[in-house]
């Protein structure tokens, strides 16, 4: 990826002066350095280089797609280049950014897939830090003109060098020769062994072999005098190796996840230098040890209780994720008590902690708070949620030094009231069963700035003062889901200063003009689910406001919103407005106006193309039978704080010829890309695996591995979470009932209502997973303290993330149940969903909800007011599954027809998308109902949210042989018989421009991706609803079949593994498939990727854990998804071919097509639902 070259228009020096011309030259981008040829149209003679780092990069406005290099220093050369598309101009521009932001001292090459040293890199002998981390280099490469590891000697100064994740075997000896080294990182390597020539780094500071098959050090290490940091986690040691006796600048032992069942004591007494005991991931049993630690990390192990109070002078504890009941600590020094996720019930600090400032005691089993927490006078931060604590200690807030206080999801019936000298500034009493605030706490806790007492049983709130004057500091309130009533709104106006106001789901009826008028710094309000039949006009004072979410109220008429300049969001659904008056000129920064589930509105749409997302009912075209539906959906989707939405939402309620729906939630976690990306293309790669198989667990399978394939096709780096459902109706079996198929990877999850109680159908897969946990630690990835595989991700499963594999693996959770007419409902959410509430409470917040619409809009209110700050994305499918929903047409016609998807249409909702602002195009798919207003639909906002039925009209079934009708016998509906109809839909293509997102092709592949057409400067995803003429389905599939020499998915006791090479060892084979794979293929900077890794993944620069101080692992932010793929120039005349072929194929599909249509038209003669 860090080459690029191509014959463009060049020009040298200034732009002013006219003896400098335009001339096709051959240009490089190699490295670090611009390489320009001399000579016309060839690559000999004289070559320019120019160095890169420390110069500049910019656009040259006169001239369309041109760009200005210039090198840095006193000496500094400008080369002007045109590039012939935006694409490559867009590709250069980033490239080169990156290399010139680099200082001259340090470079980094990693994820490039290189096997030797580039000859550029030599330019620089001074470099510093040099980081060659996941590459495949070898310490003697099989040319020999090639340079290996060995070379690294030359570079004198060099002081960082990180060789992790290289698959070296064997520890890289000339390493040793470099005598200025001060850090060194050889992590996941594969070493079984360091040689005694490493004791000669007499410089080595930082040294990590985190990740190895080591057992054992040598003896020579204690020359490394001025070592202070030795990572030796996820090894095979059995015992504390020797010579760190003689290394006293270590003061910590990290030796997490080693094979140590009990630590030799004996060892670490003749080590007092040690103060931080990491034992992470140890099946400890006995703990008994010595005073010289000061800091203990036991987290993540099984200990059933601790008796630490043999360390008297610990200042940090960390034991989260064990199975502790008892917890005691010795209280002398101890500043940190890390205590989470346990199943404590007594925990004893002896004596009083005096120095404690932080107590994280969340998800335990307290039934009350410990007597000496009130005592601990130097306490800030205390959390203590998630327990089942009914009673506070009187004196507890009396503790001047607390800052923090959570106290959620407890049993709390009442808050203490004693409030003297408290500094509070953060409260969180969400989730108990509060009937009142105490009547002072607003008045005497004049720090606070966050309230949240949301999901209680409050009535009202308490003043925040009683004259006029107020010392009312609160920014953020959250009162949602308590049975406020009109009576607490002018109590608000004693807090000037809020920003955030959550009321959602009280018994509001109507929010004062005057009241609304005094909240001038309001920036976000959340007042759903209430009784409000108006917003006041006073909210034109809130200059500030870029947020209002009225849905589920009684709305009659359309605030005055768009008057405000900040107004980024506005969620007026499910409402009565009947008409909307929009200014001329729309607020700049207004991106989602939605207005859906108001069945009377009529809007003229015209003004309305500017805004990303709008969202409207479409007008349904007249009902048709009557009969219920067996299923309707609604759902939402809401962007984080960062203003990204992250997430992506799937919905074809008539998937695959009306008898099936399809549901879909997609999660990228801070990425925008890869939910857009799922969204457009599972729906297409189940469809074809369903041709395959009919088993449930099979084609889901197929549907993940094929689609982390495409992700990897695609240069597409990142990773996202995803759960599908799939409603089938099996039209071979006379007794045809519903099945239900969940299949989930990463924390997006489904959960069905049955009898109204819930049935998950999911499953995460964290670290906590016993097989999960024993499969990553034999494929050696670190997992860093926050429980995250080499600090990226903590799902085991997940898409994407393919430079992972194989300790993360695409490998779905699958389920299946057949629907009974005791099914109500089913969800599908994101992570930030399933974080915020459990399983049962979201079932219970819209059990009674009537419309699926207002369900998924419910709980993304809930969730975002107890907390959530990432982006949220619900699915709400309602069930009417009746007792004779079963196929009746095996009963020679006399039957009734059952309840069936696809009676009567919808009213589909419409999206209208401009460009999001993070830079990506919206898929767009043709809606349902033939919807003229905008090309650009999204899938996932395929069909109504408000009261829809599940399908459109049933697009017509064709004759032929696989179908089931016979002529002259009466059809049920869910096998209709239709010879011609007025509607058909057509195949849409999404298009992706790939100006803003690059998924194009990866220039290893010399086939296009299934689905992906290109035409050099736009990708275009394909997204078929499969609801289409079965004859043009075959038709489509041959093109396919064509198009694309699918690449195996093995499937393996270990998880899946892609693969598209040679056979691995020790993998079933399951069929032979021509593959296309990275065999003995050049890449594109002159490497080979290697035989015996499986490698048709994308190796990533998700960063490697960095040291914290004290040596920590730290979680490293998400890669960039800037630094991605665009259509390599190399590829442009086979993406030409490919396009004209394309061209070709589709006018005689047209063709064929108008045969088909004038074939259909002859007399009907048969039965049609209709």
């Amino acid at each position: 990826s860090s080459h690029l070259f191509r014959m463009y228009n060049v020009r040298k020096g200034k732009m002013q002066l006219p003896v400098n011309r335009w001339t096709r030259r051959q240009v490089i981008l190699c490295g670090t350095c611009l390489i320009v040829s001399s000579v016309k149209d060839s690559l000999t003679g004289k070559m320019h280089v120019l160095p890169l780092i420390g110069g500049k990069v910019e656009e040259v406005k006169k001239h369309q797609h041109c760009l200005a290099f210039s090198s840095s220093g006193p000496q500094s050369q400008t080369y002007y280049i045109c590039f012939d598309t935006f694409t490559e101009y867009l590709r250069w521009l980033r490239q080169v950014s990156k290399v010139a932001s680099q200082r001259i001292s340090s470079v980094d090459l990693s994820c490039c897939s290189l096997e030797h040293l580039p000859a550029n890199l030599f330019y620089s002998q001074d470099l510093t830090h040099l980081n060659l981390k996941q590459n495949f280099l070898r310490q003697n490469p099989s040319s020999p003109a090639s340079r290996g590891l060995g070379e690294l000697r030359r570079f004198t100064k060099l002081k960082s060098l990180n060789l992790s994740s290289n698959h070296l075997g064997d520890f890289p000896l000339a390493v040793c020769n470099i005598p200025t080294l001060t850090e060194l990182n050889v992590s996941c390597n594969a070493l079984r062994t360091v040689p005694a020539a490493a004791g000669d780094m007499h410089n080595l500071q930082t040294f990590l072999l985190d990740g190895n098959y080591l057992q054992s050090l040598p003896a020579e290490l204690e020359n490394m005098q001025q070592l202070s940091y030795l990572g030796l986690s996820f090894n095979e040691f059995t015992d504390i190796p020797k010579v760190l006796e003689k290394l006293t600048a270590v003061d910590k032992l990290c030796m997490s996840g080693n094979c140590m069942e009990t630590l030799n004591l004996q060892a670490l007494r003749r080590m007092p230098h040690i103060k931080h005991v990491d034992l992470r991931k140890l099946m400890v049993q006995e703990v008994d040890f010595l005073p010289h630690v000061t800091q203990l990390d036991l987290r993540d192990n099984k200990l059933g209780d601790l008796d630490a109070t043999v360390f008297n002078n610990l200042e940090v504890l960390h034991c989260e994720r064990n199975q502790l009941v008892t917890l005691n600590v010795c209280g002398y020094l101890l500043k940190a008590l890390y205590a989470s996720s346990n199943e404590l019930v007594q925990l004893d600090v002896y004596p009083v902690p005096n120095h404690l400032t932080f107590m994280d005691v969340s998800r335990n089993h307290l039934e009350s708070m410990p007597e000496w927490v009130c005592e601990s006078r130097k306490l800030e931060v205390l959390d203590i949620g998630h327990n089942q604590i009914r009673e506070l200690p009187a004196s507890l807030f009396c503790n001047s030094s607390l800052r923090k206080l959570l106290l959620g999801h407890n049993q709390l019936t009442r808050l203490p009231e004693r409030l003297e000298r408290t500094q509070v500034e953060v409260l969180d009493v969400q989730h108990n069963q509060l009937v009142e605030l105490p009547p002072n706490l607003l008045m005497k806790a004049d720090s606070l700035r966050f309230l949240n007492a949301s999901a209680n049983k409050l009535e009202t709130i308490p003043p925040a003062t009683l004259s006029e004057e107020t010392s009312s500091i609160l920014q953020e309130l959250y009162l949602t889901n308590n049975h406020l009533t009109d009576k607490c709104v002018p109590l608000l106006i004693g807090h000037p200063h809020l920003k955030i106001l959550h009321m959602a789901y009280n018994r509001l009826q109507s929010f004062p003009a005057s009241k609304m008028a005094k909240l001038e710094e309001l920036e976000e309000i959340d007042i759903s689910g209430n009784k409000l039949k108006a917003i006041p006009t006073t909210i034109m004072n809130c200059r500030r406001m870029h947020t209002v979410i009225a849905h589920s109220n009684c709305i009659e008429v359309f605030p005055e919103v768009m008057q405000l300049t900040e107004i980024k969001c506005v969620d007026l659904s499910c409402n009565e407005l009947s008409e909307v008056t929009l200014p001329e000129n729309l607020p700049s920064k207004l991106q989602e106006l939605d207005l859906t589930g108001n069945p009377r509105l009529a809007l003229d749409h015209k003004t309305l193309d500017n805004i990303r997302c709008f969202k409207i009912d479409q007008p349904s075209a007249g009902d048709a039978s009557g009969a219920p539906a067996v299923w309707s959906h609604g759902y939402t989707e809401a962007s984080g704080v960062k203003n990204k939405l992250c997430v992506a939402a799937l919905s074809a309620n008539n998937f695959c010829d009306n008898r099936e729906a399809l549901y879909g939630v997609f999660d990228g976690d801070r990425n925008v890309e890869v939910p857009y990306l799922l969204q457009c293309t599972m729906s297409d790669i189940l469809a074809e695996e369903l041709q395959k198989t009919k088993n449930e667990e099979e084609y889901m399978v197929n549907t993940f591995i094929v689609m982390q394939r495409k992700l990897g096709t695609a240069g597409q780096k990142l990773g996202g979470s995803a759960v599908l459902c799939h409603i089938k109706h099996d039209p071979m079996d006379p007794g045809g009932y519903f099945t239900l198929t969940s299949a989930n990877v990463g924390k997006c999850q489904t959960v069905l209502c049955r009898n109204g109680k819930p049935l998950p159908l999911s499953k995460s897969y964290i670290m906590s997973c016993e097989e999960e946990l024993k499969r990553i630690k034999q494929h050696k990835a670190i997992i860093t303290e926050d429980g995250k595989v080499n600090g990226v991700t903590e799902s085991t499963r997940i898409l994407g993330y393919t430079f992972l594999h194989p300790s993360v693996v695409p490998r779905p959770h699958v389920q299946s149940v057949t629907l009974t007419p005791q099914d109500e409902f089913f969800i599908l959410g994101s992570k930030g969903l399933w974080d915020s509430l459990s399983i049962d409470e979201a079932v219970q917040a819209v059990r009674n909800v009537p419309d699926a619409l207002a369900a998924a809009k419910k709980l993304c209110t809930l969730a975002q007011s107890y907390g959530c700050n990432d982006s949220i994305s619900a699915v709400v499918v309602q069930l009417n599954v009746t007792e004779d929903s079963f196929c009746c047409c095996e009963l020679g016609g006399s039957g009734v027809p059952p309840p069936s998807p696809g009676i009567f249409p919808p009213s589909v909702n419409v999206v209208i998308k401009d460009r999001p602002s993070d830079g990506l195009g919206v898929p767009s798919s043709s809606s349902g109902m033939a919807s003229e207003i905008s090309s650009e639909i999204s899938t996932s906002e395929m069909s109504s949210e408000v009261g829809s039925t599940a399908s459109d009209e049933p697009p017509p079934g064709v004759l032929s042989e696989s179908s089931p009708a016979y002529p002259s016998e009466q059809r049920c509906m869910l096998h209709p018989v239709c010879l011609s109809s007025s509607f058909q839909r057509q195949l849409s293509s999404a298009t992706f421009s790939s100006a803003f997102s690059d998924n194009g092709l990866d220039s290893d592949d010399e086939e296009p991706i299934e689905g992906v057409f290109t035409n050099g400067s736009r990708v275009e995803v394909e997204v078929d609803i499969h609801c289409g003429q079965a004859k043009e389905k075959e038709k489509q599939q041959q093109q396919q079949q064509q198009q694309l020499l699918q690449a195996p998915a093995e499937a393996s006791d270990e998880g899946i593994v892609i693969s598209a090479n040679e056979d691995e060892a020790g993998l079933p084979r399951k069929a032979d498939f021509s593959a296309t794979g990275t065999i003995g293929r050049r890449r594109g900077n002159g490497s080979v990727a290697p035989q015996e890794r499986s490698h048709n993944m994308i190796e990533v620069a998700a960063e490697a854990p960095l040291r914290k101080t004290g040596g920590y692992f730290a979680a490293p932010a998400q890669p960039d998804p800037d630094d991605q793929f665009i259509i390599p120039p190399e590829l442009e005349e086979e993406v030409k071919e490919i396009m004209k072929h394309h061209q070709e194929q589709q006018q005689q599909q047209q063709q064929q097509q108008q045969r088909q249509y004038q074939m259909d038209h002859l007399p009907d003669y048969y039965d049609t639902p209709l």
